[in-house]
């Protein structure tokens, strides 16, 4: 059984309210859990305490069993201190498309052609 520290979204329609929990990774999100290691509000401000409430025991116990956490719950892992985030590269992100670069050339040779009328 493959568990996972994720989110499951609760609130209203527009006013979300995350659960930290210990879940089986082929359970529905909103689905079975079991257990509750957690909250984040994302509708506190950043610097409030009350935005991400962690039981650090839980968790730690539930790492040593194997459990493997999501993306997000990393990130929170990692500002509480519980877990390091290995620093992510990827440097094609900002190149843009090959549409986008085929573009930027015929507007730098419409550029160029026009200086060469102008001269």
């Amino acid at each position: 059984m493959s568990l996972k520290i994720r989110l499951t979204r609760g609130g209203a329609k527009k006013r979300p309210y995350y659960r930290i929990v210990v879940a089986d990774s082929r359970s529905p999100r909103d689905g079975r859990f079991i257990e509750k290691v957690g909250t984040y509000d994302p509708m506190k401000p950043k610097d409030d305490a009350g935005r991400v409430v962690l039981d650090n025991e839980k968790i730690q116990a539930w790492l040593a069993k194997g459990a493997q956490p999501t993306d997000r719950v990393l990130r929170f892992l990692d500002a509480a201190g519980l877990l390091k985030r290995p620093a992510r590269n990827n440097p094609n992100k900002a190149v843009p498309g090959k549409k986008a670069q085929e573009r930027a050339d015929a507007k730098a040779a419409a550029a160029a052609a026009g200086e060469g009328e102008a001269a």
